[in-house]
């Protein structure tokens, strides 16, 4: 007989065993309204690997005592599908656990949205990936969403003392001794993930010898051994990458140099060189832009530096180019005036570009008033001469804002203010 992991063990029988999560399963809280009420609505929970969407799942089925079924959008088919369908018809209702919810081609959600519709079947569907983006939206329109959020060590420690010392469903059958370090260690190494911290304390139980009196002592270099590396919970495809990403993007608008280096390390980390190189040219001149416009060419020869270096020597260009721009004056007035301009012409806010500026080289362009009354600039002292180049209709029109965040800019202005008068 194959024995379940410790971690499958000790999933919650009720809401009240669920660990965590106290904003979706504490005193008055949303899900413990229905779970109390006994009126469930169909939900979604998302959130990172390892903090309790299933058992969440579990503990309202064994809080509720409706039938409780298990499938995977990608593994189960459409049979065992229409098998909980006819469960939930001759039982009432029926709570499916839908793993991968985001997985779910058109045919399984066309057989299942029936019975979401008239209550047989209330889903549950879990997911890593944000909802709003992967899930269809004829499942997502009919549940609510919740966010399930990382777990933090000391959630976790409580969730190891209880399994250390269940007899039934734990490992308090074993005469052991763990120390507080080995706990500590185990929660804050496993980034919020309970369910890799209790398969590691198993491992450490089990594959340590007793001693001459039979105890099974697990001290912190048995729990370094049992979870060897911290586990980053970072996917280069998930939502967790974007918002990494962004988070290094607003650290360095906000130059905040500290920020900007843990974003950098954690992306590093992922080893995502390409996604770290493109959002650093893209800062240097929407952040930085005509504050310091030799920020564009130093980070476009940073990040060329690093793609020839490679990991691990690429951070040390790469935490150069960071600084700097952190440190840079910040200014986002070129792009922001285009951006104004290109919201005129696609709101059909332009005009016929004047006649003294439209092409003039081709033979019958004077007879229809092209270029008549041009004035060439480099014939009139300084280079400059005032003549109308928008078209009428935004003739008075100002999209370019100066911004006097650096030294450079601060010249432009002065020569933009003089043209203005």
């Amino acid at each position: 007989m194959t024995i379940k992991p410790l971690a499958f063990r000790m999933r919650p029988k009720d809401i009240d065993e669920v660990i965590g999560q106290k904003h979706l399963t504490g005193e008055g809280k949303i899900i413990r309204r229905m779970v109390k009420a006994k009126q469930l609505s169909s939900m979604i929970l998302y959130g990172p690997p390892g903090v309790g969407k299933t058992s969440i799942a579990s503990a309202i089925a064994g809080s509720t005592k409706f039938a409780f079924r298990t499938l995977n959008a990608v593994t189960n088919n459409k049979k065992d599908m229409e098998i909980v369908a006819q469960e939930a018809k001759m039982s009432g209702k029926v709570i499916l656990l839908l793993d991968e919810v985001h997985r779910l081609d058109k045919t399984k959600q066309d057989f299942l949205l029936p019975y979401l519709e008239n209550g047989m079947i209330t889903l549950i569907g879990a997911t890593t990936s944000n909802p709003y983006h992967a899930i269809n939206p004829a499942i997502r329109s009919r549940c609510q969403i919740f966010e399930l959020l990382p777990l933090e060590p000391e959630d976790i420690v409580h969730a190891l003392k209880r399994a250390a010392a269940d007899e039934e469903r734990g490992l308090g059958s074993y005469k052991t001794e763990i120390s507080e370090e080995a706990f500590l260690h185990l929660a804050s190494a496993s980034n919020g993930d309970v369910r890799s911290a209790l398969n590691a304390l198993e491992l450490a139980v089990q594959s340590t010898e007793p001693d001459e009196n039979g105890l099974i002592v697990v001290n912190l270099r048995t729990a370094e051994e049992c979870i060897q590396k911290k586990s980053f919970s970072h996917d280069k495809d998930g939502d967790a990458h974007y918002d990494v990403l962004s988070a290094l993007q607003k650290s360095i608008r906000g130059s905040d140099v500290n920020a900007a280096m843990h974003y950098l390390g954690r992306l590093i980390e992922a080893g995502d060189l390409v996604s770290i190189s493109r959002r650093l040219v893209v800062m240097a001149y929407e952040d930085i832009g005509l504050a310091n416009p030799q920020a564009g060419p130093r980070t476009l020869a940073a990040v060329e530096a690093a793609e020839r270096l490679g990991f691990p020597e690429a951070r040390i260009p790469l935490a150069a180019a960071v600084v700097e721009l952190c440190l840079s004056p910040k200014s986002n007035s070129a792009y922001s005036a285009l951006d104004a301009a290109l919201a005129d012409i696609r709101s059909g806010n332009y005009g016929d570009v004047p006649l003294h500026l439209k092409d003039a080289h081709y033979k019958g362009a004077k007879e229809l008033g092209r270029g008549i009354g041009y004035l060439y600039p480099h014939d009139y002292e300084n280079g400059w001469v005032k003549q109308q180049y928008l078209p009428d209709k935004l003739k008075h029109k100002k999209y370019y804002v100066p911004k006097k965040t650096g030294k450079f800019e601060q010249a432009l202005a002065s020569v933009y203010e003089k043209l203005q008068k």
